[in-house]
């Protein structure tokens, strides 16, 4: 599946928009404010990895907090961050049924008794590079693996904006 910025793949490959792309979106801010990183999926030079390879991968080797920006990671508990990161790969998670709502999103970012499920496929290609089919379980598990970005491996697709 592929995923341009802030738009869900769903839209970016049918077109289809609903109040899961917005969820979407918002898992790819709340990842860029904690990290203090833009997602550029598609930079030009090289060698580059997206902040959501990045993130996974880390994630994966249980050092996520290595990309915390640094005023949060001395001025929020590891609890909160922590928190917010896998509430933002849970919005980017690749079938949108998987999404939460943004009113579950409310109530986990408030209250720490909400048991956040496991984030399953993202929806992320990435610059030559994808997730595999599982990702983040919080342990040292890395799931990525080589692979070209298209959809059918017969093209390619670079998306700028307008």
């Amino acid at each position: 599946m592929i995923s341009s910025g802030y738009m869900a793949p769903e839209y970016i490959k049918h077109g289809h928009f609903s109040v899961k792309s917005d969820v979407f979106s918002f898992g790819v801010i709340l990842v860029e404010i904690v990290s203090g990183e833009r997602n550029n999926s598609f930079h030009q030079s090289e060698p580059y990895e997206d902040l959501f390879l990045k993130l996974c991968k880390n994630w994966n080797e249980g050092t996520a907090m290595e990309l915390v920006d640094s005023t949060l990671r001395e001025g929020c508990s590891r609890q909160q961050v922590m928190r917010c990161i896998h509430i933002g790969l849970l919005c980017v998670q690749e079938n949108e049924a998987d999404r939460p709502t943004m009113a579950s999103i409310m109530l986990m970012l408030n209250s720490y008794s909400v048991t956040l499920s496991i984030p399953s496929s993202l929806a992320f290609f990435l610059n030559s590079r994808r997730m595999g089919s599982e990702v983040p379980s919080g342990e040292n598990d890395s799931r990525a693996t080589e692979s070209t970005a298209s959809a059918n491996e017969m093209s390619l697709s670079q998306f700028e904006p307008r």
